[in-house]
């Protein structure tokens, strides 16, 4: 593969990535008010490529995150138990807006690059039609 190749293919790894990333971010903040709801979380793993080729970034299998669900007093919610308590959701929303704020600076810097290397390659096409 030649340079350009290996730099869009990183790029749009990375695209694909952290677009996945922001969907789960998405889907932690909505449910922040559903009992029980556990937080996902993404794993980013390494994959190699072709044997010379770029290392590209994948997304690994969902994970619930498994810290304790917040007890939530409201004796009059049909889930409440006994004492007035019920699970609510292990979200929390300030990590889950850093998160997505991380994710959506990722995402751009990674579209730049996309965009740079097409720049160069176009650049590099016109240079050689001369």
């Amino acid at each position: 593969m030649s340079d350009f190749s290996d730099a869009i293919a990183v790029s749009s790894a990375g695209l694909r990535a952290q677009a996945t990333r922001l969907r789960h971010v998405s889907e932690n903040i909505s449910n922040a008010d559903t009992p029980g709801y556990r937080r996902k979380t993404v794993p980013f793993e390494v994959e190699s490529g072709m044997i010379g080729g770029p290392a590209l970034v994948s997304v690994g299998r969902v994970q619930l995150d498994q810290s304790d669900l917040e007890k939530v007093f409201d004796p009059s919610h049909p889930l409440a138990d006994e004492t007035g308590h019920f699970q609510g959701s292990n979200v929390n929303l300030m990590i889950e807006i850093a998160d997505a704020r991380e994710a959506q600076r990722s995402y751009e810097a990674n579209l730049k690059m996309f965009d740079q290397t097409r720049q160069m390659s176009s650049g590099l096409m016109d240079l050689l039609r001369k």
